[in-house]
């Protein structure tokens, strides 16, 4: 039983934590399997690094149609077939022998099946379940993929060094499991399904629901053409294609390898990966919160400035071999990993409006999945022709003081900004 006085938005909140957690902990998973995969199928590690590369492409451009679907069949229908489709990823792992499976599995059927929790989920669920708070409830839901790699990653490189991959597959499906069960017992659509107001709110609201039968496909694509018209989507979906490529794409799939090309051991650069997470899982709460307060402009500058700052230091970490300097490296990388997500989801609601916001942000982080997918295989790329990362580091590091100038173009937002039923007017 849910004692009365818990609101069961914070269930829902709970619920969506752990259920991008397991989702998350797939993805970010990648990095530590790149070597034991190159050491048992003999695959080219661009190879590898392609199927990875895809799946980080798929999950970001299947959002916004993610985002659609939750308006025909309902956010729990969706949660529970992509939740499937994750498990029946890790299981068909079990099975591969060639290159082309690796594609298709890790590609195609993870890629999507991680595409609802890791894209459209944290605004869909803020903005239903949350009437205040909800920057918070973004930074928290955003922050869950961080406590996934902080509490398993370490444990799966420890069982992969121990033992094998295919025991630290099957923890994973293990967890998949148990979250596929928690969702289809205890996870609801709405609020008034529960008979309850979303949290915070005193006085019910008139809902349409008139979209709901309307075609996913031109539901999306509709969002999409409407959001190109406006300046704001283009400098927020250019800066956030940096986000990706310079976060999941880069350090989520290389940083490991990269560690061990320097002679540091797989559980040691997983345990400074999971060391990340600790202070992401932080930053993105606090950005969550701060988002709520103040000019998220200006906290997007500084977050994309500071992690430029940190992956130039990088390189030099470690060519040095200093541990000191990788700590400070982890701790102010960690900081901002995902801390970008609440103030760029609160600048696209403050556009587009509630309605129309999770669509559209949808559409937003595809363009940060481009970027996931072009670091993820450009990394494998640069490292086969000059036999290092430290070019691709670099360069992110370079991208990321673009980001920067990119949101401060963005006008500041108002009240004013009025969203009306069937088309888009922004009033500054």
């Amino acid at each position: 039983m849910i004692p009365n006085r818990v609101h069961y938005s914070w269930v829902i909140l709970i619920i969506s934590f752990f259920s991008i957690i397991v989702a998350g902990i797939v993805r970010s998973s990648s990095g530590v399997f790149i070597a034991p995969f190159e050491d048992e199928f003999g695959w080219d590690r661009s190879v590898i690094s392609l199927a990875f590369a895809i799946g980080l492409f798929l999950y970001g451009i299947s959002g916004p149609f993610m985002a659609a679907l939750i308006e025909v069949l309902g956010l729990k229908k969706i949660m529970i077939v992509s939740m499937s489709t994750l498990l029946a990823g890790t299981l068909l792992t079990f099975t591969m022998q060639y290159s082309w499976q690796l594609i298709i599995i890790w590609g195609v059927i993870i890629g999507l099946g991680s595409g609802l929790f890791l894209t459209v989920l944290s605004p869909y669920v803020a903005n239903r379940w949350f009437e205040k708070r909800r920057g918070l409830a973004t930074g928290i839901l955003t922050a869950s993929t961080a406590t996934g790699q902080l509490i398993l990653l370490p444990i799966l490189a420890l069982i992969i060094d121990k033992y094998s991959w295919h025991w630290a597959i099957a923890l994973i499906l293990t967890l998949s499991v148990i979250m596929l069960l928690i969702i289809s017992l205890f996870m609801k659509n709405f609020p008034k399904e529960v008979g309850i107001l979303p949290y915070g709110l005193k006085k019910e609201t008139e809902v349409t629901i008139d979209e709901q039968q309307k075609n996913p496909i031109t539901m999306a694509f509709n969002g999409l053409f409407e959001a190109i018209k406006v300046k704001e989507f283009w400098l927020l979906a250019g800066s956030f294609f940096i986000c990706g490529l310079s976060t999941s794409g880069l350090i989520g799939t290389h940083f490991v390898s990269y560690c061990m090309s320097f002679g540091i051991p797989l559980v040691t650069a997983a345990s400074l990966l999971s060391f990340m997470g600790i202070f992401d899982l932080i930053g993105t709460t606090l950005s969550g919160w701060l988002s709520d307060r103040f000019d998220n402009r200006w906290l997007l500058f500084w977050y994309y400035s500071l992690r430029g700052a940190s992956l130039l230091l990088l390189p030099v970490a470690l060519s040095q071999g200093s541990y000191t300097l990788l700590v400070i490296f982890s701790v102010f990388y960690g900081l901002d990993w995902i801390a970008t997500v609440p103030p760029t989801i609160g600048i696209s609601r403050c556009i587009f409006g509630i309605k129309k916001s999770g669509i559209i942000y949808g559409w937003i982080f595809a363009s940060h999945q481009a970027g996931a997918a072009v670091a993820a295989f450009g990394g494998g790329l640069i490292y086969n022709i000059f036999n290092s990362y430290t070019w691709a580091f670099f360069l992110a590091g370079m991208f990321c003081t673009l980001a920067s100038l990119f949101v401060l173009i963005v006008k500041k937002q108002t009240p004013e900004i009025l969203v009306k039923e069937d088309s888009l007017t922004i009033k500054h």
